[in-house]
C-alpha cells in the first residue's frame, strides 16, 4: 500500500511539477541509490562471509577445502528450488535478452536472487568475481522501476542502463567507468540527452558506495612512479600476451561449460563434482579463493609473501627470496584461476569473468615484468605492468576496451597509465578479435538467434507476438470426410485455406479453393472424392509461441502468404498470414519511431 501511494505521488509530481526530461533525472538518481545499495549490500556481504569462514588455517580448520563445493550445491539449490533459473550465470547475455526479446523487462526476483547465490557462491571460495551478478541485480533494479512507473521500451531501457552503471559505479567506486561500461556493453544506442541520467545513476551510486563501504573493501591504489616511454616496446608486448591470455580463459570457460554439461547433466551431480575439483584446487592455490584481489592487492604493495599464506604445499618450498620459484608459483596461480573460474561457472556457480579477467590480468602483468627483470632486460616498474595487464586482459575477456582502460584510471586515481593502458587495451582487442570478432555474450546471443542490436527492422518484428496474429476464422475440414464436406465449408467461409484436422483436431494437411475448383460443383465427385486424397501438406508450420523472426524466414523460405499454427502435440490453433503481420508491423513501427526520436 505505502509503495502504490509513493508511485502515485510520483506521478502526480511528474504530472502538476516537473517535465519527462526531469522526471527521468530524478527516477535515474533514485535507481543509481538502489543500485549502490545493491552493490554495497553484495560487496559487504560477501566479504564478511570471507572473513567468517577464512579466518582459521587449514591446519587448524582443514574443512575450509569443502566450502567452495558447499556453496555451489547451496547456490545450485537456490537457483532451481527457490528462484527456478535454469542458469545463474552469464547475465550480461540474460540483460541484452530481456532487451531485446522482452520489451526490457527484466523480472522481480532478478532484483535479489543474484545477490543471494553470489554470496554464497563467492563468499564460499567460488573463484569468480561478483560484477556480473550485480550488473543483473542493477538491470532489474532500473527495469522493474521503470515498469512500475509505466515507462516506454526506450526509457525503461534507458533505467536498465542507468542501473548497470550505478553498480559498476558502486563495486569499483568509479563513476566514470560505470558510465562507459553501460554506454559500451549493455545500451544499443544512446544520444547525448541519455548521458545525463547515465551519469546521475552512476554518481549516486558512487556516493552511496564511498559512504560505506570501507578501503578494505574497495579496490585502490596509488602510483607513485611516472609512465616511462621507453618501456613502450614491453607494454606492446603485454598487450599481445594479454590477449592471448583472454583468448586461453574464454575458450577454457566455453570449453569446460559444454564439457560439464555433457558429462554431468544432472545440476546437483555437476554442482558437486565440480566443487570438488574446486576445492583441490584451492587447496593447491589458496589465492584462487573468492574472487582474488586481495593477491593483486598484496602485489601491488610488495607483500609478496601473503601468497603463500595457506599454501601448505608449496609455504616451505618457495620462500619468496627465491625470485625464479616464486615467479613460477605466480604463473602457476593464473593457470589456476583460469581453470578455477572456468570450474565455478560451469558448476552452476553465481557470478562473472569480469572479475577473474581483471586478477588474472594483474598476474600476467607481474609475471611478465618480473620475468623482464630477472632477466636484466629491462628496469620495469611491476606495479605499472600488473594494472595494465588488469585492462589489457578485461579488454579481452569483457570485450570493453574503454570500460578497461577508464576503470584502471580511475582505481589509481589518475591518468598516470593513459597511454599504456589504451595500447595495451588496444592490442588485446585486436589479438582477440582476430580469433572471435564477437564478445562472449554475443555469441551466445547469436547461436539463440536473440542478438538484434543495431537490427531495428528485426528488434520492431520481434517485439510482436506471434499468439496475438493468429487468426480462427478458417473453417476447418475433417481428414476423414468427403469432398461435400469441403463444398459446405466453402459455402460459409471467406477464406481461400481450408486446414485439414483429424478426430482430435491435429492438423492434417490444407487444402485451397485452386486445387478443388474444377471438380467441386460435380454432384459426382463431391460424393467420391475423400480429402485426405486432394489435400497437401502446408509449405511449412508454425509453433504456437515461436518467435517472429524465424516465422519470417518461414513465410521468406517458402514464398506463402498463410501458414498453420499447431501446439506442441500438433494440434490446429489458427492461420498467420504475412498480410496481418505486415499491417500490425507498420503501426508498431510507427509507434516505435516516436519512443526513437533523439536517439
Amino acid at each position: 500500500m505505502a509503495k502504490n501511494k509513493l508511485i502515485e505521488k510520483l506521478f502526480n509530481l511528474r504530472r502538476v511539477h516537473l517535465s519527462d526530461r526531469n522526471f527521468i533525472l530524478i527516477v535515474s538518481s533514485i535507481v543509481g541509490i538502489c543500485s549502490g545499495m545493491a552493490a554495497v549490500l553484495l560487496k559487504k556481504s560477501v566479504h564478511e562471509m570471507h572473513h567468517i569462514l577464512t579466518h582459521q588455517s587449514f591446519g587448524e580448520n582443514f574443512g575450509i577445502i569443502f566450502y567452495p563445493m558447499i556453496g555451489l550445491i547451496i547456490t545450485t539449490l537456490l537457483a532451481k528450488s527457490l528462484y527456478k533459473e535454469s542458469s545463474v550465470g552469464h547475465a550480461i547475455t540474460d540483460i541484452l535478452h530481456n532487451i531485446f526479446r522482452n520489451n526490457s523487462n527484466i523480472g522481480k526476483s532478478k532484483m535479489y536472487s543474484r545477490i543471494v547465490t553470489s554470496i554464497f557462491t563467492v563468499g564460499f571460495g567460488g573463484s569468480v568475481g561478483l560484477e556480473s551478478p550485480i550488473v543483473l541485480t542493477g538491470g532489474a533494479i532500473g527495469s522493474n522501476i521503470g515498469r512500475k512507473l509505466l515507462m516506454d521500451y526506450k526509457t525503461k531501457t534507458l533505467m536498465i542502463g542507468c542501473g548497470t552503471a550505478g553498480v559498476i559505479s558502486a563495486i569499483f567506486n568509479a563513476p566514470i567507468t560505470g558510465l562507459i561500461f553501460s554506454i559500451e556493453v549493455i545500451l544499443t544506442g544512446v544520444s547525448v540527452a541519455n548521458f545525463v541520467p547515465l551519469l546521475i545513476s552512476s554518481v549516486s551510486a558512487a556516493i552511496i558506495s564511498s559512504l560505506i563501504l570501507g578501503e578494505e573493501v574497495l579496490f585502490s591504489f596509488q602510483i607513485a612512479e611516472d609512465f616511462q616511454a621507453q618501456n613502450i616496446p614491453f607494454f606492446i608486448l603485454l598487450g599481445i600476451i594479454a590477449g592471448f591470455v583472454s583468448i586461453y580463459f574464454n575458450q577454457t570457460l566455453h570449453q569446460m561449460e559444454h564439457l560439464m554439461e555433457e558429462k554431468f547433466p544432472n545440476r546437483y551431480k555437476r554442482a558437486l563434482v565440480g566443487g570438488l575439483l574446486l576445492s583441490i584446487f584451492i587447496f593447491l592455490f589458496p589465492p584462487i579463493y573468492g574472487e582474488g584481489y586481495e593477491s593483486i592487492k598484496a602485489l601491488l604493495n610488495g607483500d609478496e609473501g601473503s601468497l603463500l599464506h595457506r599454501a601448505e604445499l608449496f609455504e616451505g618450498i618457495i620462500p619468496n627470496t627465491k625470485a625464479w620459484l616464486f615467479l613460477a608459483y605466480i604463473i602457476m596461480i593464473l593457470f589456476a584461476k583460469v581453470i578455477g573460474a572456468s570450474l565455478t561457472l560451469s558448476s552452476g556457480g553465481s557470478g562473472g569473468t569480469f572479475g577473474p579477467a581483471l586478477v588474472i590480468g594483474g598476474l600476467t602483468g607481474f609475471s611478465f615484468a618480473r620475468l623482464v627483470n630477472l632477466l636484466g632486460l629491462g628496469n620495469l616498474h611491476e606495479s605499472h605492468f600488473i594494472l595494465v595487464g588488469m585492462s589489457g586482459v578485461m579488454c579481452g575477456v569483457v570485450y570493453a576496451p574503454l570500460t578497461a582502460i577508464f576503470l584502471i584510471a580511475e582505481i589509481t586515481g589518475g591518468y598516470t597509465l593513459f597511454v599504456p593502458l589504451m595500447l595495451v587495451s588496444a592490442i588485446a582487442y585486436t589479438t582477440v578479435s582476430v580469433v572471435n570478432p564477437d564478445a562472449p555474450h554475443v555469441s551466445a546471443l547469436k547461436a539463440r538467434g536473440d542478438y538484434l542490436k543495431g537490427d531495428r527492422d528485426m528488434q520492431v518484428l520481434d517485439r510482436l507476438n506471434i499468439n496475438k496474429l493468429i487468426e480462427t476464422n478458417f473453417v476447418t475440414v475433417p481428414v476423414k470426410g468427403l469432398l461435400s464436406d469441403l463444398v459446405d465449408a466453402i459455402s460459409v467461409s471467406k477464406r481461400s485455406v481450408f486446414p485439414v484436422v483429424s478426430e482430435r483436431g491435429r492438423l492434417k494437411g490444407i487444402i485451397t479453393l485452386d486445387q478443388v475448383r474444377e471438380i467441386m460443383f460435380d454432384q459426382e465427385q463431391q460424393q467420391k472424392v475423400k480429402i485426405e486424397n486432394v489435400m497437401m501438406q502446408p509449405p511449412d508450420i508454425v509453433d504456437y509461441g515461436e518467435r517472429m523472426t524465424s516465422v519470417m524466414r518461414k513465410f521468406e523460405k517458402e514464398d506463402a502468404w498463410n501458414l498453420p499454427v499447431v501446439d506442441e502435440k500438433g494440434k490446429y490453433i489458427g492461420m498467420v498470414s504475412k498480410s496481418r503481420i505486415f499491417s500490425v508491423y507498420r503501426k508498431q513501427l510507427q509507434r516505435l519511431n516516436k519512443e526513437w526520436v533523439g536517439n
